[in-house]
């Protein structure tokens, strides 16, 4: 009589299992290990001040900028929002928008050229610092960077850096203030939390909207981005 051994599957899925929870946790730990831990904002006058000041700087600085995503990694560094100061894109799939006449027209296209559409979060460490839908005409682009664009979460900033781009912002909308409509007139500096407790800063802080051109002034892209709370993820200044 010979004797039939029998393996059980269990144990190896089981190992499987286990091995699959241990590189979650540890991919867990190495993400939170890029972001400095949060300090609250005080809802008081000076802290409000602060940030009124600290949102205007980067709203300056991007304007004044002729690529938002290294204009985002100075911030990023500058700040030490995250152990590696580089900015990375997370490409949002599965979504489009179709180009408006008036895009078309401010891009220069027709009404058949293709427009292709990305949506994008723009993130330093794990904190998302701003959100971008970006309408862009492959036709002016090289071959490798429609690739990159494509299939890969490289920013449009640095995909397209060898046509040497530059941008002009056409609108620009502030989403929220610190401080409240008229403070410069108050009689007393209240600050409209009450001057109690944590500072309650929405998602959105700002928006703009903007044309990329490469160096012979043909737009190539256009931008809507709108900048997040996570920008102030640092202590506030003594």
């Amino acid at each position: 009589m010979h004797a039939v051994l029998s393996f059980s599957p269990k144990p190896q899925r089981r190992r499987a299992s286990i091995l699959s929870a241990l590189l979650g946790a540890m991919t867990a730990i190495a993400a939170h290990a890029q972001t400095p831990p949060r300090m609250p904002w005080p809802d008081s006058y000076v802290g409000r001040l602060q940030a009124q000041a600290l949102i205007q700087t980067l709203n300056a600085e991007l304007l004044g900028s002729n690529s938002a995503t290294l204009t985002l990694e100075k911030w990023c560094r500058d700040h030490r929002l995250a152990s590696e100061p580089k900015i990375t894109a997370t490409l949002i799939r599965g979504v489009d928008k179709a180009a408006t006449a008036e895009q078309r027209e401010r891009l220069q296209v027709g009404p058949a050229e293709p427009i292709k559409y990305r949506r994008v979060q723009l993130r330093c460490g794990a904190l998302v610092l701003s959100e971008a839908d970006n309408w862009y005409v492959p036709a002016r682009l090289t071959a490798a960077m429609n690739q990159a664009l494509e299939q890969t979460d490289t920013p449009f900033g640095k995909a397209v850096l060898p046509l040497h781009p530059f941008r002009r912002t056409y609108a620009a909308a502030v989403l929220w203030s610190p401080l409240p409509p008229n403070w410069e007139m108050a009689t007393s500096p209240a600050p409209a939390g009450g001057g109690h407790g944590v500072l309650n800063i929405p998602d959105a802080l700002f928006e703009h909207r903007a044309l990329v051109f490469e160096e012979n002034l043909l737009p190539i892209a256009e931008v809507v981005e709108t900048y997040r709370k996570d920008v102030l993820a640092f202590p506030p200044p003594p």
